[in-house]
């Protein structure tokens, strides 16, 4: 891959415009990254890259892909780059074999990095997990204060419940009119709950041990200045509403920085057609549109890749029904139940 001297050279070298040419998010892409990864400042009369320790996290998604490729297609020759892929205990088989292919296209090494606490175990130690972290997290404290999914008013329940106010809050609907932090985001779940409560724990646990406490180990180890993530906003999950802009200053860590942040689906299309990006199995062969820990109940259509596991991967089919088996069984009977009530309200 040619490396540029000048980010107009590199820019120039495009092609632009439609039906083939990159798009105008691209191009703005292009030119933050470059200015982040090849920024310097002087320090005793030499020039010293801005980020001289830049830490990369890759997954093997397709997001994933197209950042991996601009920082290769930029170039970073005043720094050192670590690229990292967390280990959860619950990968999809393509996707190993994609991070060697990624390895071999791109001449670099992607450090597999073991989970602090694999998967398996942490559901295993914390729960398991269900619907979406937010809710699962809020049903963890509730369990854990003994809860008895009781409809009744908040401030009865804060009385019986005193020091579980924020999951009360949540279970009440007292979040605000509108607020993703209500239950009613999952509509009848509530209904469902006080009809059939849980009889297994429920936490979002595992992501910590699997992902987060990975990340921080990384970090205190490599003390990464940049740390560079494929989010983008359009995704409009949990992590994507947490980040209002593509970069944050962190005083006494390192920075983060998410090239792709505004990039939509066209944006996407046209890197990909363009720079001729190569997906993994799992989205050119099984036919999915995500990935990240296979399987996982957190996925809305989690379904699709049960199905695709069965399919091409059946050890991985066997081992995530053993591992969130509860989680998938419990699902499947909520969202029966609010297509009955949906029917029975419309009536």
């Amino acid at each position: 891959m040619k490396i540029y001297n000048t980010l107009n050279d590199l820019l120039n070298s495009f092609p632009t415009g439609p039906p083939d040419g990159i798009t105008l998010e691209i191009q703005s892409a292009y030119m933050k990254a470059w200015l982040y990864i090849h920024g310097f400042h002087s320090e005793n009369g030499e020039h010293r890259a801005l980020y001289p320790r830049i830490m990369v996290a890759v997954s093997g998604g397709a997001d994933s892909d197209i950042v991996l490729d601009l920082i290769e297609r930029i170039g970073h020759p005043q720094s050192e780059v670590r690229y990292v892929f967390y280990e959860t205990g619950m990968e999809f088989e393509a996707t190993r074999r994609h991070l060697a292919y990624l390895e071999n296209r791109y001449g670099i090494q992607i450090e597999r990095v073991r989970a602090a606490t694999p998967v398996p175990l942490g559901v295993r130690k914390y729960g398991i997990p269900l619907l979406s972290k937010r809710t699962s997290d809020y049903i963890c404290r509730l369990q854990r204060h003994g809860f008895q999914w009781e409809d009744a008013p908040l401030k009865d329940l804060m009385q019986k419940y005193p020091r579980c106010q924020s999951a009360l809050r949540w279970w009440c609907n007292e979040w605000g009119d509108g607020s993703q932090m209500n239950i009613r985001r999952h509509r009848w779940l509530r209904e469902f709950m006080t009809e059939h409560p849980p009889d297994f724990p429920v936490s979002d646990g595992c992501c910590t041990g699997a992902k987060k406490a990975s990340a921080r180990r990384v970090v205190r180890d490599f003390q990464p200045d940049l740390n560079i993530q494929g989010l983008r906003k359009a995704e409009k999950g949990a992590r994507a509403a947490v980040y209002k802009t593509c970069f944050d200053s962190d005083i006494g860590g390192p920075d983060l920085y998410r090239p792709i942040f505004w990039f939509r689906r066209a944006d996407k299309e046209a890197y990909d057609r363009v720079f001729g990006i190569v997906h993994s199995d799992c989205y050119t062969v099984y036919g999915l549109t995500r990935t990240g820990c296979a399987c996982c109940p957190f996925g809305r259509d989690f379904e699709a890749e049960l199905n695709a596991a069965r399919e091409y991967e059946p050890k991985l089919y066997n081992a995530a029904v053993r591992v969130f088996g509860p989680s998938y069984a419990y699902t499947r009977a909520y969202r029966a139940y609010a297509r009955a009530r949906e029917r029975e309200t419309a009536q």
